[in-house]
């Protein structure tokens, strides 16, 4: 099973939002003054009416004071109403930039994320924290934390106001507290923890979904359609179970909140009127005290009802913030300085790696040592599963190895340098991989081959394309260099996909290149002839090319066989034929395989 990223705790969280509240203080001092104005305003309308009651119970009530209690009446409604658009409408630009903010700090922190933490990880998790995770922050900022900001004002300056009023009376408002202050705190207690297993749940199974979904060939291959059902079975019955905790810890707070809006009314009702027989209130203050006690119903009300949305977002945020905590695989302690100008020799030692660090037994790589020329092309072989890839990996620097080391060094120089000791720029330009997944971005197709090479121009772009033989499909296109690939724009085939991961290849002019059957998407004819194409191109480069199409072996300058975790047959192509080992047997295979 994948390892889930890390989760920020709840006090990086309170700490990650104080900062954020202290970088845009300004706008939420002057967001908060809006809404205690508004807040304010809503009080005229309680305490004009109980003023009014009181003097038809003390007959004083003439038309002109009804007259004017309706005209400030209706002034203080039109107040508010200004107010109210202003502080939601400043509280939503507000949540807007924050929002804004903490998109392009996630964005940041994903794409510095190490490409074997990811691979570790999983999919499922990082997709859930890029798309429902950062849903639910949004909904948090953009509203939650708004309104829970304007109801918590619109509950402080109505009790201010009750106390004000009539203190005695507005202590039976108090009773309400009984039952919400309990209840939220039980509710508080373990929301976060539910969620928290909830979402991580959904990311289970959206890791269960993709890859049985990207790998649908192979589960129909292996005949594994029954396993992974039952897998998504298991997956899903751990999300029903912890939504069915989350929605029980609602359903068990949600009367108690609907109670103790109802008790204090009823309470100040009982207590007012029994205050005013005993002759120690008046019934127009009683009036106001209730009015504000239902009126306290709304802000309070708002608050409870977006705090549940508050757990969902901070516990997203947790996960959001959980990516920055994930720790680097290198550490850069040198610089493309140290390398002296030339040839880079490329050199691996004792070299070991797994994909679970903690579990060494589990290495898929076991000792190998590689000296690479300058210059020199290696093809490497093997059976599937042997470590072809991950030796790829590691002599491009994706991976730094679990033990032993990777050194690049200057032809004639006796100095070495760790690959996964050069800050991440230097070691691509250093080492370069390119696999058989490739992805086109949106934009056009100059903006997808200037990922390499930003500043290049529109003639070595064309350049790039002729070296990798996508001349004729790329001048075919409606728009030529302008025109827009990917995702809504001109669907590019496999084929011309893994050509324009060559072409940027071609553009970044790494010193080594790892090709991991880079052509294999293309026809046997269609990648001979791009392989002879890039031969021009390559020259002077070390190129490694783990392949399993044996013509790369025949035309390379060694072959490397790999075979458990080890490299087993090192040679020219005539040498190892000559053995009569595991290659010789590959060959013969390959070629039975062709003349058939």
């Amino acid at each position: 099973m994948s390892t889930l990223l890390p989760v920020a705790t709840r006090a990086q969280v309170r700490q990650e939002t104080k900062h954020l509240m202290r970088r845009h203080r300004g706008a939420f001092f002057f967001s908060a003054v809006a809404h205690a104005a508004a807040a304010v305003a809503a009080l005229a309308g309680p305490a004009l009416l109980g003023a009014l009651v009181q003097d038809f119970t003390d007959r004083t009530a003439t038309s002109g004071t009804v007259n004017r209690a309706v005209g400030l009446l209706t002034l203080a409604v039109l107040l508010q109403a200004g107010l109210t658009w202003y502080a939601h409408r400043s509280s939503l630009v507000l949540g807007e930039r924050v929002f804004a903010e903490l998109r392009e700090g996630f964005l940041g922190q994903v794409t510095r994320l190490p490409l074997s933490v990811v691979e570790r990880a999983g999919s499922g998790d990082l997709i859930s924290r890029t798309t429902n995770d950062i849903e639910s922050v949004s909904e948090s900022v953009r509203y939650a934390m708004p309104n829970i900001v304007v109801g918590l004002i619109g509950v402080t300056i109505t009790a201010v106001a009750i106390l004000l009023t009539a203190p005695l009376v507005g202590l039976a408002a108090l009773t309400g507290l009984i039952l919400l202050i309990p209840s939220t705190l039980r509710y508080l207690s373990r929301a976060r923890a539910g969620y928290l297993a909830e979402m991580a749940a959904w990311a289970r199974l959206d890791g269960t979904v993709s890859e049985t979904l990207d790998g649908a060939r192979t589960v129909a291959a292996l005949r594994l359609g029954s396993r992974r059902k039952q897998q998504v079975d298991e997956d899903l019955t751990r999300s029903f179970a912890a939504e069915r905790y989350t929605l029980g810890l609602r359903s068990a707070w949600y009367p108690f909140v609907e109670a103790g809006y109802i008790l204090p009314t009823a309470a100040v009702l009982a207590w007012g009127g029994w205050l005013i027989s005993q002759g120690q209130a008046e019934v127009g203050a009683v009036t106001t005290v209730t009015l504000y006690v239902v009126q306290l119903a709304g802000p309070f009300d708002l608050v409870l009802e977006w705090v549940d949305e508050l757990q969902v977002g901070g516990a997203s945020l947790a996960r959001i913030m959980g990516i920055g905590q994930v720790p680097e695989d290198r550490e850069a302690r040198a610089s493309d300085s140290e390398l002296a100008t030339g040839p880079r020799a490329l050199e691996a030692t004792d070299v070991r790696y797994s994909y679970r660090p903690d579990q060494p037994d589990s290495d898929v790589l076991d000792g190998v040592s590689l000296t690479l020329r300058p210059g020199e092309r290696l093809a490497v072989v093997g059976p599937s599963g042997a470590g072809k890839s991950t030796l790829g990996r590691l002599l491009a620097g994706i991976h730094p190895p679990r033990t032993g080391r990777v050194t690049v060094s200057a032809e004639g120089s006796d100095a070495r340098v760790d690959l996964v000791d050069l800050p991440l720029p230097q070691l691509r330009r250093q080492a370069a991989l390119v696999t058989q997944e490739q992805h086109v971005f949106v934009g056009t197709l100059a903006d997808n081959l200037r990922l390499a090479r930003p500043q290049a121009t529109e003639a070595e772009l064309l350049a790039a394309l002729e070296a990798v033989d996508a001349t004729p499909w790329a001048s075919a296109l409606p728009d030529g260099l302008a025109t827009v690939v990917g995702s809504g724009g001109h669907n590019l085939t496999p084929s011309q996909a893994q050509q324009l991961a060559l072409a940027r290849l071609v553009l970044s002019d790494p010193h080594t290149l790892v090709l991991d059957e880079a052509t294999s998407l293309l026809d046997p004819r269609a990648a001979r002839h791009l392989e002879r194409s890039l031969s021009a191109v390559l020259t002077g480069r070390t190129v490694v090319a783990v392949a399993h199409r044996l013509h790369t072996a025949h035309d390379a300058d060694r072959v490397a066989v790999v075979e458990g975790g080890r490299i087993t047959e090192l040679g020219t192509h005539d040498e190892l034929l000559q053995q009569g080992g595991s290659y010789a047997a590959l060959w013969r295979s390959w070629q039975d395989e062709g003349t058939g």
